[in-house]
């Protein structure tokens, strides 16, 4: 007999920025029903800090779980399984094999018996535990890894260019492959932000705004949320309400270390000159903004940008380089510089990824 789940729901994230998504779901729940959610943290990617210990404190979710998911390359019996310059079909086959055995090395370091929940959602389901799900055949929610992200690189297609409706064949119905973004067999469907801008949807695709959520929230569910993942507060605070106008620069994880510092030097000279400036580093971006921009506020880089949304005063400027900036209302004027100021720091074809599908 079957075994029937007595667990509610488990959200898989992966950043910051997935920690707050899921708060947002849980609290637009009625308030009886919260408090029955586990939440795992993988540490594949970045480091949560403290975060796991604030999240319990708050008490939204039932349980707070580490996940030490490993990347592929942890494993290096999978390297043979990469190797380029196959035919087609002995292609195939590789693929074939590095999909089941990915997902039976990645068992051990499995947190959690999915099995147990009646809902799991899953971030960034590209990574490891994509292929653990649908090789154990367990039904999972996919969600988009960063908002409207796919608007700019849908790496579902950029990932499986050439043959694409077959690829997703094997994927979806056989199960032989994996392709994430809610083509795997086991992939209930995938919740993105905004479909309508995504150039080659997908039928699995459903729409939930982050903008409706938050609508949703109260005064006591921000103060809540602001609790949860700012440590700086005062010092923003502080930053806001200096005299004149303030500039917020968004860092990304783009080009190379010292050209992406340059980058961020270039867009400074360019758009901060008179105002406070105020940097808020990407979770993944490794560079030590603190120590080379000492003259500028510099946020922690684990604060997802949407929790100035919670502030009452506005910055005066925000610039981004790709960074979507659809769900800022914390700033006066908004610049996004895209990819044709981007072109002038590294070869187009490496953030261009859109246009190579």
């Amino acid at each position: 007999m079957k075994r029937q789940p007595t667990r509610e729901r488990i959200y898989v994230c992966h950043t910051f920025y997935h920690v707050y998504v899921a708060f947002l779901k849980e609290l637009n729940l009625p308030v009886e029903q919260r408090g029955k959610a586990t939440l795992v943290l993988s540490h594949m990617s970045i480091q949560f800090g403290d975060l796991k210990s604030r999240v319990i404190g708050c008490g939204i979710f039932e349980a707070v779980v580490d996940f030490d998911e490993k990347k592929p390359d942890f494993f290096p019996e999978l390297a043979k399984y990469k190797k380029p310059g196959c035919r087609p079909a002995k292609a195939l086959y590789n693929r074939i094999r590095y999909t089941k055995r990915l997902a039976e090395l990645e068992a051990p370091f499995i947190p959690v018996d999915f099995r147990e929940y009646k809902e799991i959602y899953v971030f960034c389901d590209s990574d490891p535990i994509g292929y653990y799900l649908n090789q154990n055949r367990i039904y999972y929610h996919a969600l988009e890894d960063g908002l409207n992200c796919l608007w700019f690189f849908d790496t579902a297609r950029y990932d499986n260019r050439g043959m694409f409706g077959l690829k997703t064949f094997l994927s979806k119905k056989l199960n032989l492959i994996f392709i994430q973004n809610g083509y795997g067999k086991y992939c209930l469907d995938m919740e993105v932000n905004d479909i309508s801008q995504i150039r080659c949807s997908c039928p699995y695709y459903i729409q939930q705004s982050r903008n409706e959520l938050v609508a949703h929230l109260t005064k006591e569910d921000k103060e809540l949320l602001l609790s949860v993942f700012v440590k700086d507060i005062e010092a923003l605070k502080t930053a806001l309400n200096q005299e004149g106008e303030t500039l917020l620069v968004l860092t990304e994880p783009v080009c190379e270390l010292p050209v992406r510092e340059q980058i961020f030097r270039d867009i400074i000279k360019q758009y901060g000159t008179n105002r406070t400036v105020v940097m808020k580093p990407h979770p993944r971006d490794v560079i030590p903004y603190r120590e080379l921009f000492p003259d500028y506020l510099v946020m922690d880089a684990s604060v997802p940008m949407e929790m100035l949304n919670f502030f009452e005063k506005k910055f005066s400027l925000v610039v981004s380089v790709l960074t979507n900036t659809e769900g800022i209302q914390f700033a006066e004027k908004i610049k996004m510089l895209g990819a044709d100021f981007l072109d002038a720091y590294e070869e187009p074809a490496i953030h261009r990824q859109n246009e190579q599908i």
